[in-house]
């Protein structure tokens, strides 16, 4: 199990599916370059803000800029954000695991 309470096997199972940031599409990278920018390291995203729901279809991997401007907001009021639109960020263009959570009601 990781920092975020994330169970090894879930965690495996993100990484190989997500290996770009679900939002923007960006290909992520598993560390910080010594002397380049972050904004493409991969982080942990809970899709739901809800750290209790540890699912494949709650835990996801998006960039630092995506997960930065996300931080707490609501996925559906996050989506309709100057960042997504200055980034393309919409629900045609995320990944299909945010795709659903959309379609839930997130």
């Amino acid at each position: 199990m990781n920092n975020w309470g994330i169970p090894d096997w879930l965690e495996k199972e993100v990484k190989e599916r997500d290996k770009n940031c679900v939002y923007c599409g960006v290909q992520m990278i598993e560390q910080m370059p010594p002397h380049g920018p972050r904004k493409n390291v991969a982080t942990w995203e809970h899709i739901i803000n809800d750290a209790s729901i540890v699912s494949r279809e709650n835990i996801a991997r998006c960039c630092v800029a995506c997960n930065a401007s996300k931080g707490t907001k609501k996925l559906s009021a996050w989506i309709q954000s100057s960042y997504c639109k200055k980034h393309g960020i919409n629900k045609g263009t995320v990944a299909e695991v945010v795709k659903k959570a959309l379609r839930t009601g997130a």
